[in-house]
């Protein structure tokens, strides 16, 4: 029969009683408490905050900070009309799925986008996200027909403004009254 759990017990010498600190000049550790004297570590609330580097001006605010990163920015997958053509045949129904099935775009890519570089020797029926200029004239010369898939940039916009709308319609907090308390 085993050890139970509520008899476990730690090995000798394993843990020790907790040191009892500022209980007098008696015990070894009174009057600073193991502290010290004076300076940032005795006092109370002494941690310091991440980055801290002693004073000096911390990393973060020494490198410089440059260019911009657009919160509203939709990213494509971006696809040729060459790699459609190599991929797929005649007649074929292309869409964000198949393209991913067959290595055309990344699996992670969530919104697909085709690009007119390459030649386009048939006819195909592409769904995409966004398709270029080019793109669809190509698609269209070959004798294809192009379909937009509906919302993507709504969606992302949508998403994006849901991410911001909590900070904005936070309920404002009430101004202090300018009056005197009646003393």
């Amino acid at each position: 029969m085993g050890t139970k759990l509520s008899s476990l017990v730690p090995p000798k010498g394993a843990s020790r009683p907790t040191k009892r600190l500022g209980r007098g000049t008696g015990t070894g550790q009174g009057t600073t408490a193991g502290r010290g004297e004076k300076g940032q570590g005795s006092r109370s609330g002494k941690d310091k905050s991440v980055g801290f580097e002693g004073g000096q001006m911390p990393i973060q605010r020494r490198l410089p900070k440059r260019g911009f990163k657009n919160p509203f920015r939709v990213e494509y997958a971006a696809v040729n009309c060459g790699q459609l053509g190599k991929k797929f045949g005649a007649g074929d129904t292309v869409d964000p799925e198949q393209m991913r099935a067959r290595g055309i775009a990344p699996r992670r890519a969530k919104l697909v986008k085709v690009l007119g570089e390459g030649e386009l020797p048939h006819a195909l029926t592409v769904k995409a996200h966004a398709f270029s200029k080019s793109a669809a004239e190509k698609i269209q010369a070959a004798g294809g027909t192009i379909e937009i898939i509906p919302g993507a940039k709504a969606k992302a916009k949508a998403k994006a403004t849901a991410e911001k709308a909590p900070a904005e319609n936070a309920p404002a907090e009430p101004a202090p009254s300018g009056g005197t308390t009646g003393a």
